[in-house]
């Protein structure tokens, strides 16, 4: 949950590994919102596969869209038991 509102994040595990990383619920109140979040979503999701972890970087000006997105992502993760 950030400020703005909840990020909820989904993945698929595939042999113990994450093969997809994506975003169910995302804050989307206003243009502002929109604009960073649908650029910086599918950035989140790529390093999510990659890093195989919640261990990615901050895309610039979407810091609370990564809180949010890193603490989903790793609660997705340890449900998973990875």
């Amino acid at each position: 949950m950030t400020r703005y509102g909840n990020v909820q994040v989904q993945i698929t595990v595939q042999n113990g590994k994450i093969t997809s990383a994506d975003v169910l619920q995302v804050p989307m109140n206003d243009r502002h919102d929109q604009m960073i979040n649908s650029s910086a979503v599918p950035v989140y999701n790529q390093e999510a596969v990659s890093a195989q972890s919640a261990q990615i970087d901050v895309v610039s000006g979407a810091t609370f869209t990564w809180d949010g997105y890193t603490q989903s992502l790793q609660s997705a993760i340890d449900q998973a038991h990875l």
